[in-house]
């Protein structure tokens, strides 16, 4: 990635003007000087985007195959794998680019604000990288209810305790977690949670064989529905596997690298995808050739025939609570941006991070912030039909699109060149699809509004 500009060119036209992070961190305010500290090293980082990206929705991978097939389905993984990987580091050498030019982005909005303009960092990508990261704090949260109502159901297949009591326990240990002051706090919690979302997908891909090799009921591979649920499905699907390779904190992240920041992302980016290849792809392949278009939302349903578990009881514990572990970890490294914004607006850079007048805001504000998106989860549990909504707008425009828009305009590669044609084909090409999903989700929402109701234990 680094022979795509003249690297020496740009140091030597901007060596007078180069500055450090550390050169100017007393005008820092205090969201980025108390959250996005800049202290981590390159393997950090790699904890950090695993952490955002490996998360327990990759379980839902096998579904989203089940609408695609075997063929298209294993094609989208892999040109998800490749276009978030390029885009990735696209966005990272920007952010090495404007920091040799005493310009270091620590949020994405500050990016945008750079390149395209300050309204489009106030009103398009602040906005959308809140809700983005904010929907991702709230699915979190409803996801480690229901894996605490299985595990509760596997012990008391007759219990009482509906879907928001246990949403509202998760979201107690989240209060807990979310007063963790910096995000380069969180890198040994994202280091267990790394060992963990490969100890939970090893899980799924060894219950799914297991399963596959001793279940007599055929497999079927087909795609279910008329034509109009056939082309939906496909969309959807694409919507969930774009979703899931998603991120949108990678300014974030490497405003927790410690300067210079030359190089540190690309290395992290090979730790997280690896982990990325290992897990996916053994969690996608395995969990639909063992169950094809019966796979379920969430492959781990699909270990319980009613209330029959078809793998041994302790197993499908063992592997939920390695979720519910991972789910915290992800939940709050995507309540970074919430925090840094709060902190910036209520936090005084001038004190210290832990005198009286920071740490009592800070622990108001973010106990505020897990209450919200707890409510939010107990009140919704059909959550994840609005979240493709809002990752359809979302998701695709800060992975996919902005990523190659903003290489364009800050290195303006040559009009004749692969790059900016490929830039631009990304560009186009997960726009329409961005358009395509956000009409999907609406749809899907439209037919399950019937069964929408506040607090429903589902």
């Amino acid at each position: 990635m680094g022979t795509i500009y003249d690297e020496d060119e740009v140091s030597n036209k901007n060596i007078n003007a180069h500055k450090t992070h550390d050169d100017h961190t007393d005008q820092l305010d205090a969201g980025a000087s108390f959250v996005l500290k800049s202290k981590g090293s390159w393997v950090h980082s790699g904890y950090h985007l695993t952490t955002s990206i490996v998360a327990p929705p990759l379980l839902s991978l096998p579904y989203a195959i089940g609408f695609l097939g075997w063929t298209a389905g294993i094609i989208c993984l892999v040109i998800g794998a490749l276009v978030t990987f390029y885009s990735y580091n696209l966005i990272s050498l920007v952010l090495e680019h404007h920091a040799q030019l005493g310009r270091r982005h620590l949020r994405f909005r500050d990016m945008a604000r750079d390149i395209l303009g300050p309204k489009w960092g106030r009103y398009y990508v602040g906005p959308i990288q809140f809700m983005v990261c904010y929907g991702a704090v709230v699915g979190c949260t409803l996801l480690g209810g229901q894996c605490m109502k299985t595990i509760y159901l596997l012990s008391n297949p007759n219990g009482e305790m509906k879907l928001f009591e246990f949403v509202i326990i998760f979201g107690c240990f989240m209060l807990i977690l979310a007063q963790i002051p910096s995000f380069h706090s969180l890198r040994h919690i994202n280091l267990v949670s790394l060992v963990l979302c490969l100890a939970y997908s090893v899980c799924a891909a060894a219950g799914s064989i297991h399963i596959g090799k001793t279940s007599k009921e055929p497999k079927d591979y087909s795609l279910k529905g008329d034509t109009e649920n056939k082309i939906f499905g496909i969309f959807n699907a694409i919507a969930i596997i774009s979703t899931t390779y998603g991120n949108g904190i990678i300014p974030e992240i490497q405003a927790t690298l410690a300067p210079p920041v030359k190089g540190k992302m690309f290395k992290g980016l090979c730790i997280c995808y690896t982990v990325v290849i290992v897990t996916f792809f053994s969690v996608a392949i395995s969990g639909y050739w063992a169950f094809g278009n019966r796979a379920e939302g969430l492959i781990l349903t699909n270990f319980l025939d009613g209330a029959k578990p078809l793998v041994p009881k302790w197993f499908i514990l063992m592997t939920n609570i390695f979720t519910i572990m991972q789910l915290s970890a992800v939940g709050v490294v995507y309540l970074q941006p919430t925090n840094e914004v709060l902190e910036r607006v209520f936090g005084d850079s001038s004190r210290g991070e832990f005198a009286a007048r920071n740490v009592i805001p800070r622990l108001i504000t973010r106990s505020l912030s897990v209450v919200i998106a707890t409510t939010i989860s107990a009140m919704l549990p059909f959550f994840g039909d609005i979240n493709a909504l809002i990752g359809a707008f979302g998701f695709m425009p800060l992975d996919f699109i902005l990523p190659v828009v903003f290489f364009n305009l800050t290195f303006k590669p040559s009009k004749k060149s692969f790059v900016f044609w490929l830039n631009l084909l990304i560009a186009v090409v997960f726009s329409a699809l961005g358009v395509i999903a956000a009409v999907a989700a609406v749809r899907q929402i439209s037919l399950d509004a019937k069964t929408y109701r506040l607090f429903a234990n589902v």
